[in-house]
């Protein structure tokens, strides 16, 4: 199993804190680091909040070894033809490690503070299908792209210079929707990402994306299974108290909510459960972004027992 690290970039991220935290990814041996993509919280005060594409560039020529990617960029803020551009120029200059998070938008307030559309869900889930077979295309083909949808058109257009990687970075779908969420990433993913999900809810749903991905033709090893999941690690059981107590929950109702508590050992046991699952890949939700040297314990006792699911 792979452990990356998973920061809301709407949340205080400033470029030292960034650069820390890639500097720690890198340091400590995590397999990846991700961020969000929002202008904002759902909730007042407001914070610092770096540029997707922007850190992410940094971040391709100031690592080496990491994978990193959004998790995940909507629709809404940006089109599809420009996604695709900016993802294919950030996966070569990176030497191919990007991984292109999409998402359809949810967040109400940062679309009204901003003047973004969200649209109702239906119509907002027909532009997120439209803007992935956008993005695929344009990545995928060296021949001109026509497209008519009712978000996108698209007439004789390229993507030059061509991608590195043939296809260009992979894409990946993140959700828990079992009927339409599922299905997108069995057409267009080449990673599905949950999230917030128990290992029992995980294991429900990695059976019904290989059954859609065996109705598009696809083996079920062709898409990597990862989930997000909120990390509270104590290096101690008071350090542990300690954070919990900042919470509104307990240890076992952030279980039930899919978060990983505890600590080294604790963590491993549902690390091992998430693996019995399916899942291949996790991203830890790391709220402290200055907490370096919790990053670092955490890297150091869990980090090769993970190793071995």
């Amino acid at each position: 199993m792979e452990l990356s690290i998973m920061i809301e970039g709407q949340d205080g991220l400033t470029w030292p804190r960034w650069q820390r935290l890639a500097q720690a990814a890198e340091d400590f041996g995590f397999a990846g680091l991700y961020r969000s993509d929002h202008y904002t919280n759902m909730n007042p005060p407001e914070k610092d909040s770096l540029e997707l594409w922007v850190s992410l560039t940094w971040l391709a020529s100031h690592t080496k070894r990491i994978h990193f990617g959004s998790l995940v960029a909507p629709f809404s803020f940006r089109h599809p033809s420009m996604t695709a551009r900016m993802a294919a120029a950030v996966d070569d200059l990176s030497d191919g490690r990007l991984v292109l998070g999409l998402g359809a938008g949810w967040q109400v307030r940062e679309h009204e503070m901003f003047g973004l559309d969200l649209l109702e869900l239906p119509e907002r889930m027909r532009r997120f299908e439209e803007g992935l077979e956008v993005v695929t295309r344009l990545l995928a083909s060296d021949a001109p792209v026509d497209f008519d949808g009712a978000h996108y058109q698209l007439k004789e257009a390229i993507l030059l210079p061509r991608p590195q990687r043939p296809g260009g970075p992979p894409i990946l779908v993140g959700g828990n929707g079992k009927q339409r969420t599922l299905k997108l990433a069995a057409k267009y993913a080449r990673e599905w990402n949950g999230v917030g999900l128990t290992a029992d809810a995980y294991a429900e749903r990695v059976p019904l994306l290989a059954k859609y991905l065996e109705q598009q033709g696809r083996h079920p090893s062709e898409v990597k299974r990862s989930v997000m999941v909120r990390a509270l690690f104590g290096r101690t059981a008071a350090e542990l108290a300690s954070k919990l107590a900042a919470t509104p929950f307990t240890a076992d109702e952030w279980r039930a909510r899919g978060a990983l508590v505890g600590e080294a050992g604790q963590l491993t046991e549902q690390l091992a459960a998430l693996a019995a699952a399916g899942c291949q890949q996790v991203m830890l939700q790391w709220i402290d972004q200055d907490d370096i040297a919790g990053l670092e314990a955490l890297a150091a006792s869990v980090l090769p027992q993970a190793a071995k699911f």
